[in-house]
């Protein structure tokens, strides 16, 4: 359900000052002549927790690190508790300050929180700027936009509603004070879709234009589209939205096979503001949009304007009730397409399958969910707690090669099951079944901390339950009774 963000270039960095103003701006070297230890060294294990993920074969040389759990107690705000499933997220600079700010949606709380970090990146302060009652659904994926990086008038955090198809996307002030019970910060323009991540192409894919992507996850998913000729974050008002459809009408989704391009085009959905969910989910049938099975993340390629208009989105994949049998025209195991637009106009492009599952069932993808594009790799995060009966593997993020196709499981969750202690701890419930964790969003933040290839990987561990991390952002509008924890980690020496 999940995740995702963003990063460039190289500029002069001292580790008293570090100048980039988010995930999704201009990265930063550090001066050799400034004293002091290099930037990678700074990081620690700050958590109290270990890490519940572990590198695999090929890529022993990736450094992990502990960045926050939920058993941690930060000094400056003691009471904080970092709660359950931390997914779509986003790290912008401390505009008060030397340290830095991260952002997290937590799914199940339908909440968001506001972990506060030192120069170091050490966890110093918590608190929550969307409770339950303010977020309303749960609460996915998700982008930080930025002026540097989108054109935005100021960082704004889209975080998408997924609790059927009357969710709405929200726009959150990531600096703002804290407001968290209010639920007036949905945007009518970008429709009501059970909706998980909402991302904005960088301002020099489109001059001039906001366009933004939206994933929906339904069985029938959509790839949406919104475009307004103005660019800005005033501009999430008065644009047009847009679904994705064959250019010969087929809305078949495994009509189309990998080794081919299929021509595509966004049409127009009619009355969006005013219009139900249910009422634009007949539209998208009406006009033939294509029919994916879950589509749950979506990014685009970095490096250049030429390559943000290459994006990559998920869907997920659906099966039978018996987690055998696939169902008709939808992937089964899950598939990763690759859109490319037209340079000239956003409504027009080429999409093809990138990565099927259905090649190799079972040790191949299963369950693609969040994504992370470099300028050279597609980063996917599996969510296979569908629980897949040929699944043969636990979570596991791929690293695909643009260039070369290749796909290489990289990083996988660190279950420990033969160790009695560590299962005490992190699966208290006692579950069996592979892949029972799952990942949240996975996002790069080289450029806003001087530090080569470092990349933040959010963890759901589903089976580690405490009572003590019960309604831990304080809402009332939901089941208060989810007792799970949540983890982030930092994965250095990725490559990109």
């Amino acid at each position: 359900m999940t995740k995702n963000l963003f990063k460039r270039k190289t500029l002069a960095f001292a580790v008293a000052g570090f100048v980039a103003a988010a995930v999704a701006v201009t990265a930063c070297k550090r001066d050799k002549k400034q004293e002091g230890p290099e930037p990678e060294d700074i990081l620690k294990n700050y958590s109290k927790n270990e890490s519940l993920v572990k590198a695999l074969s090929g890529f022993e040389n990736l450094k992990i690190t502990t960045l926050i759990s939920s058993d941690d107690v930060l000094p400056e705000s003691p009471g904080f508790i970092f709660g359950a499933q931390p997914d779509g997220a986003g790290m912008l600079k401390n505009p008060s300050g030397e340290g830095f700010i991260m952002i997290n949606n937590h799914e199940i709380l339908q909440s968001v929180s506001r972990v506060y970090l030192d120069k170091n990146l050490k966890p110093v302060k918590g608190e929550y700027i969307v409770d339950s009652d303010g977020g309303m659904t749960r609460l996915c994926s998700a982008t930080l936009a930025t002026p540097e990086e989108h054109g935005f008038e100021k960082e704004t955090f889209l975080t998408a509603g997924e609790s059927g198809v009357e969710s709405m996307i929200h726009a959150i002030d990531p600096l703002a004070t804290a407001d968290k019970k209010n639920s007036q910060r949905t945007v009518k323009a970008l429709g009501r879709w059970s909706a998980e991540n909402a991302v904005p192409l960088p301002k020099g894919a489109f001059p001039g234009k906001t366009v933004i992507l939206i994933g929906e996850d339904e069985n029938d998913g959509q790839l949406a589209m919104y475009v307004s000729n103005i660019q800005g974050k005033g501009n999430l008002d008065n644009g047009k939205l847009y679904v994705l459809k064959r250019s010969n009408n087929d809305p078949v989704e495994t009509s189309m096979y990998k080794g081919s391009s299929y021509d595509v085009e966004f049409v127009e959905l009619d009355n969006v503001s005013s219009s139900t969910g249910a009422q634009l989910q007949q539209q998208t049938v009406d006009k033939k949009a294509i029919m994916f099975a879950r589509v749950e993340d979506i990014d685009y390629r970095k490096g250049s304007s030429t390559n943000n208009r290459e994006v990559y989105f998920t869907a997920t994949g659906v099966s039978q009730a018996d987690k055998l049998t696939p169902v008709s025209g939808k992937t089964m195991w899950g598939r990763v397409y690759k859109l490319v637009l037209d340079a000239d106009n956003p409504l027009k492009g080429k999409l093809q399958v990138a990565v099927d599952g259905g090649d190799n069932p079972g040790s191949s993808i299963v369950n693609p969910d969040n994504l992370c594009v470099t300028e050279n790799y597609v980063y996917i995060q599996e969510d296979g707690d569908s629980f897949y009966k040929l699944n043969d593997h636990d979570g596991t993020i791929w690293q695909f090669g643009i260039a070369s196709k290749s796909l290489k499981p990289m990083l996988q969750m660190n279950h420990r099951r033969n160790e009695a202690t560590f299962n005490d701890k992190y699966n208290s419930v006692k579950s069996q079944l592979l892949s029972s964790w799952e990942y949240g969003a996975m996002y790069d933040i080289s450029a806003l901390t001087g530090i080569p290839d470092a990349f933040v990987v959010n963890l759901h561990p589903h089976t580690w339950q405490d009572p003590k991390y019960k309604n831990a952002d304080g809402g009332s509008a939901r089941l208060t009774d989810n007792s799970e924890g949540g983890q982030v980690v930092i994965v250095r020496g990725v490559a990109r």
